[in-house]
């Protein structure tokens, strides 16, 4: 922090005067109030998808989430996080922990981020999407962070909800397309005030993406972790966008038997499985041939990466379905990599399985899913229709110019 005193040379002496202090600081999360919980009703419109955002007291502790190095997205998150501030003064910004120690210095407030782990932790909140660390000792997002910002493409969305995987509720995302694709990516970077307005009034629509649940099993069909060292009794872990098992380095195809409700459905000979999301419907699944599903339509997606038998085609199932990948004791590797939403989570060998399931999206204490707050490009009610067209070319004629 900054002293609040410069030093000015006259003659042959020097004289100090004061001068107001910069607050340049990074605080602990543990100093905010407790989260404030939205409250979400259905649209009046018989047709809509969308839910009604409000809050019963205004938000306070916003969490941005940019891009990694890319210059013009500092930039605008610096921009962002002072124009939150000068409008709504009670509000405090946290920030990731890198991002925070390199960027404080441009502010005239304080920004908060995680406290550093306890010394007998051997692994911090923000080593992996999972938690590392016994039961009682809480990622301080999931307590604390009222109203969840993006700043880059579909990557940046992924990895902030990841920082929510074990929380049983996500706040609100305002996200700004400002990556690659920015499918996912709701409002326009131009439309920021805009979109910050309607999110403390209250006037916001979201879109609730559904979530995947997934476990692992052993052979004797008890819960364990991943290679990250999961403990007993952190609950399931949950996806976005998809969990795949693939075979990985092995030249060797993986043989996986698939489960639905308990029932044995198929073998499977393939470089791996995934199952998907409606919103993953048109990331890895979508590259590996399976069907784009409107994120509204509450379902599974199974989709096999390159099978050996040209019949086995992508499923479409009921979101109650719980799927069971077991891989066989057939397979000639010793293990399979088991990945959720593109990060490697561990592995499974001959005998376990993934059990993968979709999360409620009403459950006692609150709503699940992650609630995306609508903007306004694409046109229509969700703007899917016009994400296909303008983002994927769907169907767009070969040769044909833009």
């Amino acid at each position: 922090m900054g002293s609040g005193r410069v030093a000015v040379r006259v003659g042959a002496g020097r004289r100090f005067f004061s001068v107001s202090t910069r607050r340049w600081e990074v605080l602990s999360t543990d100093e905010l109030p407790e989260r404030v919980h939205p409250l979400f009703s259905k649209s009046p419109a018989a047709t809509s998808k969308l839910w009604n955002l409000t809050w019963p007291k205004e938000p306070r502790n916003i969490l941005l989430v940019k891009k990694q190095n890319v210059p013009f997205v500092r930039t605008a998150m610096i921009e962002l996080a002072k124009h939150i501030k000068n409008t709504y003064p009670k509000t405090n910004i946290i920030l990731e922990p890198a991002v925070a120690h390199s960027t404080h210095h441009e502010f005239s407030f304080p920004v908060y981020t995680l406290p550093p782990p306890p010394a007998s932790t051997p692994f911090p909140y923000t080593q992996s999407t999972y938690p590392r660390t016994p039961g009682d000792l809480i990622n301080p997002y999931h307590t604390k962070t009222d109203l969840l910002v993006t700043l880059g493409g579909d990557g940046t969305i992924l990895h902030a909800a990841s920082l929510f995987s074990t929380s049983r509720q996500v706040p609100p995302v305002l996200s700004f397309a400002m990556g690659t694709l920015g499918f996912l990516g709701e409002w326009r970077w131009n439309e920021f005030v805009e979109a910050v307005r309607v999110v403390f009034e209250g006037a916001g629509r979201v879109l609730r993406r559904e979530r995947l649940k997934v476990g692992v099993y052993d052979r004797d069909g008890k819960r364990v972790g991943g290679d990250w060292g999961e403990v007993q009794g952190i609950g399931d872990a949950h996806a976005m966008n998809e969990v795949n098992i693939h075979r990985g380095k092995d030249p060797h195809l993986a043989i996986v038997e698939v489960f639905v409700d308990g029932r044995f459905l198929t073998e499977g000979v393939a470089d791996g499985m995934i199952i998907s999301t409606p919103t993953g419907s048109t990331a890895y699944s979508l590259s590996s041939g399976g069907s784009i599903i409107h994120p509204s339509v509450s379902s599974l997606l199974i989709t096999p990466i390159c099978p050996r038998s040209l019949s086995f085609r992508p499923l479409v199932l009921p979101a109650d379905s719980v799927l069971t990948l077991k891989l066989s004791e057939r397979n000639r590797s010793d293990e399979v990599e088991v990945n959720v939403d593109g990060r490697r989570w561990g592995g499974i060998g001959r005998g376990e399985e993934i059990r993968v399931w979709s999360e409620d999206m009403r459950k006692e204490g609150g709503w699940g899913g992650i609630p995306c707050v609508r903007g306004g490009k694409g046109g229509g009610d969700d703007g899917w229709v016009g994400g296909l067209n303008g983002l994927l070319k769907f169907n767009h004629p070969f040769g044909e110019d833009e």
